[in-house]
């Protein structure tokens, strides 16, 4: 294609609608929380985010244009640029900063704002000069298929208000099912069995709508991949353990119970979580190191395109389309602020902390900013990029002789900050090739990122702090496996103290998993959380198979309306279920004793009944889209 040929988006330069609202600030203000909360929840559980940008585009269509009349694309823009701050900025901090509470070291939500508001601040700051350069003049060659697919959301928005519904309707189901079973106490959500004759083997599944929904957008092949390595350590790890160690007493790290008198929960949390962790952080090293050609690649062609900019930004007269925030303040602002991380008593990391965040956090927004151009930002390798961080920095701290528990803290702070800038700098990407498509102010984008990076890292501190009070981070009901990951690197260097022949164990695992050709991050983070959580994300991944099944030989209208219903309908799912687990937390929190332990019904039929209608509806209400798309 001939480069020099000018891209028209959809509201072309010499148009200018309605954009940085009041309504639309508040909009995405409101939006940035409730999905800050309810990724932070999910993330904790799961240890993934999912993308908010496409459900804020089509609840922002719902309300500016279905209730508010309101006209103008760049409004919805906007809202979806704020919303997604907040999924990131969640992703950034529940990736790593629960190993603080972990450690026992009681954060205040002021640090733990502080941290991700400087890393959010910077991956918007980093990914500012490098926009003209990735979005624009490589427009035909980095697709960003997040941004692209949000264009097209926007784009045909006269059907924001159906869409919105389908939203809304998930919304109150998976809401629903989280206030009777864990705010009303009506039945359990959670259901296993152990399987007879076979000591320690368990099978079973937690019937939350949102992980349905998150198996059913991940896919059959990564939901598969994730409950194959339950099956690993569930049905393989457990029962073996179980059986060389009947006649053992009691064997490190366990230190109050024989194996032989270990339920599978007990080997689970003494044994198989260490061996799962080995097995995530080598997955995370691996798959740094298979994107090592793409990173060397990103940068050569960053620096190539530093080199031959040769466009006219000097001119006076920019397109409105084409108008980032100076340079000036972009270079002031990013200088102020590695300043502070350097002298500031709350974080304690020192200038060798702040010129470390200054190196890896450039390099790595630089990276991932292209990455997340060729495969999307749930591919990105920000895990991968964050232990290598955290490894180099470690090292340093412990060589200059900032060791013990300061040291540990500083190292992850470190580690925060560059994983907070890296997940905002990848969103933030993606936004902006939005905004490329449809016609939106680049510098007015900018600046709402930054205000929804503000008003959910404010929030963040919080709903971590009541999270870990209600439910503690690390239990079983928040596994928290990517910041337990970090902890455990971070353990390592410092202390030397960490069970080594299972976390050795768990990355021959990995490697192993590797050579058969599957996605060993993926599997480790499977053989690390409970087997009740894999298990409903796999059944989500059979619903997506059957529907993709049934679309052979469709009409493509009509495979791309379910391909869109499903993912609308499963992001209400999650995000209803993780805003009322925020709420139900919140409750507890204020009043302890407001809501029982015990479920009113404690069989297992009536949960798995409520998890099979809720699988029905989900299946149903994709294949129904087929009536509307012919009915017109």
């Amino acid at each position: 294609m001939d480069r020099n040929k000018k891209f028209v988006p959809y509201v072309p330069a010499s148009r200018s609608l309605p954009e940085l609202t009041v309504l639309a600030i508040v909009l995405g203000i409101i939006l940035a929380i409730i999905f800050a909360a309810a990724n932070a929840y999910l993330g904790l559980k799961v240890g993934m985010t999912v993308s908010a940008s496409i459900p804020a585009a089509v609840i922002s269509l719902g309300i500016l244009r279905g209730i508010f009349k309101r006209k103008s694309i760049l409004e919805n823009n906007i809202v979806q640029t704020m919303t997604t701050a907040g999924e990131a900025v969640a992703a950034g901090a529940i990736f790593t900063l629960p190993a603080l509470f972990l450690w026992e070291a009681n954060p205040s939500q002021i640090l733990i704002s502080f941290i991700v508001l400087v890393g959010g601040f910077l991956g918007v700051i980093m990914m500012i000069p490098l926009r003209r350069m990735l979005i624009v003049n490589e427009h035909e060659t980095l697709p960003y298929p997040e941004g692209t697919a949000c264009a097209e959301v926007l784009i045909s928005g006269e059907e924001g208000g159906k869409s919105a519904v389908l939203v809304l309707f998930g919304f109150i189901v998976g809401g629903l099912v989280k206030v009777l079973g864990d705010g009303f106490k009506l039945f359990k959500t959670s259901v296993e069995t152990n399987i007879a004759g076979f000591k320690n083997a368990v099978i079973g599944m937690d019937t939350y709508p949102a992980l349905l929904g998150v198996g059913y957008i991940i896919g059959p092949r990564i939901s598969g991949q994730m409950f194959a390595g339950g099956v690993l350590a569930w049905l393989v790890f457990i029962p073996m353990i179980s059986f060389f160690g009947a006649s053992a007493g009691m064997v490190a790290p366990a230190a109050d119970k024989a194996i032989g008198a270990m339920s599978a929960m007990d080997i689970w949390s003494n044994y198989i979580r260490y061996i799962g962790a080995g097995a995530v952080a080598t997955g995370g090293l691996i798959t740094l190191v298979k994107t090592l050609p793409m990173l060397y690649g990103s940068l050569r062609d960053t620096f190539r395109s530093f080199k031959n900019k040769n466009h006219g930004t000097t001119n006076d007269k920019v397109d409105r389309t084409d108008r980032d925030i100076p340079a000036l303040y972009v270079v002031l602002a990013a200088a102020i602020l590695i300043i502070i991380i350097a002298v500031a008593p709350l974080t304690d990391v020192g200038f060798i902390g702040a010129i470390a965040i200054a190196i890896f956090g450039f390099l790595f927004v630089m990276v991932a900013s292209r990455i997340v151009g060729l495969v999307g930002s749930s591919s990105s390798p920000v895990s991968g990029m964050t232990i290598a961080t955290l490894l180099i920095v470690t090292f340093i701290f412990k060589m200059t002789g900032m060791t013990g528990s300061s040291g540990m803290v500083a190292a992850l702070t470190v580690g925060a900050i560059v994983c907070t800038a890296l997940a905002v700098a990848g969103d933030i990407s993606q936004d902006l090739k939005t905004g490329y498509l449809v016609g939106g102010t680049p510098w007015k984008q900018q600046v709402a990122m930054m205000i929804g990076v503000l008003v959910s890292g404010l929030t963040i501190g919080f709903i971590l702090s009541v999270l870990h009070q209600t439910y503690v981070m690390g239990s079983e009901q928040l596994p928290a496996p990517k910041a337990i990951l970090m902890k455990m690197i971070v353990e390592g260097i410092m202390s030397n103290n960490l069970p080594w022949d299972l976390i050795f164990i768990g990355a021959g695992a990995a490697v192993m998993i590797e050579f058969l050709g599957l996605n060993s991050l993926t599997v480790a983070v499977g053989i690390y959380l409970p087997i009740t959580t894999s298990a409903p994300i796999m059944v989500g991944g059979l619903v997506k198979w059957l529907v993709d099944f049934r679309n052979r030989n469709k009409a493509p209208e009509l495979v791309k309306s379910r391909e869109e219903t499903g993912i609308l309908f499963a992001s209400g799912l999650i995000a209803g279920e993780s805003l009322l687990g925020v709420v139900i937390a919140i409750i507890i929190w204020l009043a302890p004793n407001a809501i029982g332990e015990n479920p009113l019904f404690t069989n297992n039929l009536l949960p798995t009944v409520v998890f099979l209608f809720v699988v029905a509806l989900l299946y149903f209400v994709i294949m129904r889209a087929k009536q509307v798309k012919t009915g017109k």
